[in-house]
This record gives structure tokens, sequence and C-alpha cells, in this order.
């Protein structure tokens, strides 16, 4: 079912700014601005994180108004899902996430 390759799974967990990325998405779509304000990247970064991420297969985008809005893409593959289920320590990520809106 899914096209991605379990090393290309791991290759893009193995980054922690895309590991982070997939978490945060994991808890609810998201326009690319919110990465940079989160994660303290600049435009240019993130938008090769994402791309990298589209490519494969990963994460979904859509355009809303004004915003590309991201979300992972479904059904999540099982490897990605039990890796993004070890993240608790990135909570602090998800904290600082929500404390802006």
């Amino acid at each position: 079912m899914w096209q991605i390759s379990t090393a290309d799974i791991f290759k893009c967990l193995s980054d922690g700014s895309r590991l982070r990325i997939l978490h945060l998405l994991s808890q609810r779509p998201l326009c690319g601005c919110h990465f940079i304000e989160v994660l303290g990247l600049d435009q240019v970064k993130v938008s090769k994180l994402l791309t990298y991420m589209k490519r494969l297969g990963m994460v979904k985008a859509t355009c809303e108004a004004n915003w590309t809005v991201y979300r992972l893409a479904a059904p999540v593959n099982p490897i990605i899902a039990m890796n993004l289920d070890c993240l608790a320590q990135c909570s602090a990520d998800v904290a600082k996430l929500f404390s802006t809106d």
C-alpha cells in the first residue's frame, strides 16, 4: 500500500527538523509559518524540508486562501506512526505551538 521504502522513511526520520515537523503534524494540520515560528527555522529551510517529505508522500499540502496547509498523508505509514508514538520528548514543541494560537 505504501510506495515509500523503509530506508527512505528512516532517512527522513534521521533528520531532527523533519522529525519535529512530522510530530507537529501528528497533532493537527499546520501552515508553513507555524514551523518557522515553533522550530526557529527560516522559510527556505522549512520549504525544503516540506518539499522533501511531500516528494516521499509523507505529507500532503493544500492551498487555503493565501496559506499552504500541511498534513500527514493518509493513511499514515505504520513505521512513521510507531515512531511518532515514541516522540513524547517533543511535547515542548507542541506546547509552544498551542501557546501562540
